[in-house]
């Protein structure tokens, strides 16, 4: 894996704005009148996971990073929902609701991967600053 010195170097922050892109394009052929209804509420969802990882990554304290990569999680798991709903009122086909869905699931996966090892590193008190964190991240094998 190589260094990691910013949020933007982690694979769950770049994964998830292919998740915005996918999501933009996806939600183009929705009907008008859900213009600011589901595609707006979709829309923010999406973007709210990689900005939130952003956030967290900025911050001093351990305990508000964390809260905000809690926030991109939860922000996955209404994406999920809402792409469902999508495909209930058949504003998207079911080979496009798993096919998307993929994508939400791999970031799914790599932002708990990502907490764990943040809440591990925290909970030892090995290294103390997101900076130094992000770094051990990069340079961890097993991620």
């Amino acid at each position: 894996m190589a260094e990691i010195i910013s949020y933007r170097d982690l694979d769950v922050w770049q994964q998830s704005r292919q998740l915005v892109k996918s999501v933009y394009q996806l939600s183009k052929s929705f009907p008008k009148e859900e213009q600011f209804g589901l595609t707006n509420q979709l829309r923010r969802a999406a973007i709210s996971v990689p900005s939130n990882i952003a956030e967290g990554s900025g911050r001093n304290h351990s305990k508000d990073s964390i809260q905000f990569f809690f926030i991109a999680r939860g922000s996955l798991y209404e994406i999920e929902t809402q792409l469902i709903i999508a495909s209930d009122l058949e504003f998207i086909s079911v080979d496009q609701l798993d096919k998307i869905l993929e994508q939400v699931i791999r970031c799914k996966k790599l932002i708990n991967g990502f907490i764990n090892y943040f809440q591990k590193q925290t909970t030892n008190q090995q290294p103390t600053t997101i900076n130094e964190i992000l770094q051990a991240y990069g340079n961890n094998d097993s991620n």
